[in-house]
C-alpha cells in the first residue's frame, strides 16, 4: 500500500515541477533561459530579449523555490504522511519520490516538451538547438540519479537526528 502512495507522491512532485516550468515560460521561454546553455543565454542577451542580471535573478528565484520546496514536499510526504521512521524507510521513500520526479523531468519535460514542441523555442536561437544536447542529457541522467540518492540519504540522516 505504501508503494502506491509513494508513486502518487512522486507523480505529484513531477507535476509541481511541470507547473513551475509552465509558469516560468508563460510569457515565452526567455523566462526560463537560466536553464539553457551559456551559448543560448549569451544569444538571448545579445538579441536584447533579456539581461544577464535578469537571467541570474530568475535562476536564483527558481532555485530558492524549487530546492527547498522539493525538500519540504518529500519530507512532508515521507515522514508526515507516510509515517516513515528510521533511515532505511526514509531513504527508499525519498529516493523513489525524487526518482519519479527525475524521470518526469528527463523524459516528459526535457525530451518531449523541450525537445519536441515549440513551447521552449526562443526566436533567434534556433541554430543552437537542440537546447539540451546529448552530453547535457548524459550529465543530467547521471547527476540526477546520483544526486537523488545523495539528497535522499542526507534528508533521511537529518530526519533520523531530529526524530531521536
Amino acid at each position: 500500500m505504501i508503494w502506491a502512495a509513494v508513486i502518487l507522491e512522486g507523480l505529484g512532485l513531477g507535476f509541481l515541477l511541470y507547473l513551475i516550468c509552465a509558469i516560468g515560460i508563460r510569457n515565452g521561454a526567455v523566462g526560463m533561459v537560466h536553464l539553457y546553455s551559456e551559448a543560448v543565454q549569451k544569444r538571448v542577451v545579445e538579441l536584447g530579449l533579456t539581461t544577464r542580471e535578469k537571467i541570474r535573478q530568475r535562476g536564483k528565484i527558481f532555485r530558492s523555490i524549487c530546492i527547498p520546496g522539493y525538500f519540504i514536499y518529500v519530507l512532508t510526504c515521507v515522514y508526515g504522511i507516510n509515517g516513515a521512521r528510521g533511515f532505511s524507510d526514509g531513504f527508499w521513500q525519498s529516493f523513489a519520490i525524487l526518482s519519479i520526479m527525475n524521470l518526469i523531468d528527463r523524459i516528459l519535460i526535457d525530451d518531449y516538451w523541450v525537445g519536441h514542441t515549440r513551447a521552449w523555442d526562443i526566436p533567434g536561437t534556433e541554430d543552437l538547438k537542440p537546447y539540451i544536447t546529448t552530453e547535457d542529457k548524459k550529465k543530467k541522467w547521471i547527476m540526477g540519479t546520483l544526486g537523488m540518492a545523495v539528497v535522499s540519504a542526507l534528508l533521511s540522516a537529518i530526519m533520523c537526528l531530529i526524530l531521536k
